[in-house]
């Protein structure tokens, strides 16, 4: 395997990764409008370059106390497929090269604690990265009717 780049982000104490291809951009956070019966880990929508966007709050998805808002807060857009989905993040770091055939599989008390979130575990320039199922943390699409 090879390298991979990642966009870097820290929610809580932790330094989290997914990879750049299922990300479309950074932008940065205001507020976003509720929508009456969405998971408690969804923060309602924006809209985002003519788009409208559901926000899943990753700290209340990895189950961590909310925080107050600041200018560092950001919403990572991601893609998967044809579905689009911001994630709010404390603060958006970096893109940084990965080396995937060096991530490990996180220790199986992390993976069930995880709610299986964290596929994997990376480090760079001594740090760690807890990599991102995007797929899991934004939930299953649901077929349209």
């Amino acid at each position: 395997m090879s390298d991979a780049l990642h966009v870097t982000f820290r929610v809580g104490n932790a330094d989290y990764a997914i990879p750049a291809t299922e990300v479309l951009h950074l932008e940065s956070f205001d507020q976003a409008t509720h929508v009456p019966g969405a998971p408690s880990y969804v923060a309602g929508l924006v809209q985002v370059r003519g788009r409208l966007v559901p926000v899943v709050d990753l700290r209340a998805r990895f189950g961590l106390p909310p925080i107050d808002r600041t200018m560092d807060h950001r919403i990572v857009v991601v893609q998967l497929g044809e579905r689009v989905a911001g994630l709010l993040v404390d603060a958006a770091r970096e893109v940084v090269q990965l080396d995937s055939s060096k991530v490990e599989k996180p220790p199986e008390l992390i993976e069930i604690q995880s709610s299986g979130f964290v596929r994997g575990i990376a480090t760079h320039a001594k740090r760690m990265f807890l990599l991102v199922d995007v797929p899991r943390v934004i939930g299953k699409e649901l077929p349209h009717e």
